[in-house]
């Protein structure tokens, strides 16, 4: 019996003063190492892009331009993450009236309460918001869906549109038709909403033709 706890004993204290080749100690964890993105933020150049805008009626329409004050786009490599621009509003002009006279009194009307209110409110902005990739886009077809807040004679609310966007990394070009619903920007001039006579009517909804031009690259961590 005392040869069995001799034995025992010595076998326990083995294993705690000697028995390290049957113990395996743990492992501190390894960190892994993350990566941050880098964004490269191209600014967009106001003399290389575009804004228009067309504005059909019964009967006919009216289309022009409106000045880009500033704007950017963020790219992540060759993909489109964020952007935005400014436009001057104090700039609309109409370009399908060839009367002087009248041509200046419609882009007074644009510029007045009725429609933009550019004294209140010369500025009109967009911010991305969102960027979707469109799988298997073909080239020359809108390759993103682009989801922002529009603000609009100080009222802002979020728009979809499709927008096709060529970029290396060091320049982008960027271009979207965005349909506009003007009734939400308190644009209710001749609406039909407000019972206007069926000839005097203006679509509820005018289009933006945006063009933008970016280069004058600087990186920025996500």
């Amino acid at each position: 019996m005392k040869k069995f706890k001799i034995s025992v004993s010595a076998l326990a204290l083995a294993l705690l003063f000697g028995g390290t080749t049957g113990f395996i100690a743990p492992k501190n964890p390894v960190k892994k190492e993350t990566k941050t993105a880098a964004v490269t933020t191209l600014e967009v150049d106001p003399a290389a892009s575009t804004v228009g805008w067309t504005a059909k009626k019964v009967g006919g329409q009216h289309n022009g331009t409106v000045k880009l004050a500033k704007g950017s786009l963020q790219v992540n490599g060759k993909k489109l993450v964020g952007g935005n621009f400014v436009m001057d509003m104090t700039s609309i002009t109409d370009v399908d009236i060839t009367n002087e006279e009248f041509n200046k009194k419609l882009t007074g009307h644009l510029k007045s309460e009725d429609f933009f209110s550019v004294e209140k409110n010369p500025n009109s902005t967009f911010k991305i918001t969102k960027v979707a990739p469109i799988a298997n886009a073909k080239a020359g077809e809108p390759n993103y869906t682009v989801t922002g807040d529009l603000t609009i004679k100080g009222t802002t609310n979020p728009v979809t549109f499709p927008a096709t966007v060529k970029t290396d990394g060091n320049s982008a070009e960027a271009t979207a038709k965005i349909e506009v619903d003007r009734i939400k920007y308190d644009i209710k001039y001749r609406s039909s909403l407000l019972g206007t006579a069926a000839d005097k009517i203006i679509d509820d909804t005018f289009v933006m033709d945006v063009k933008l031009v970016a280069g004058k690259s600087k990186t920025a961590k996500l």
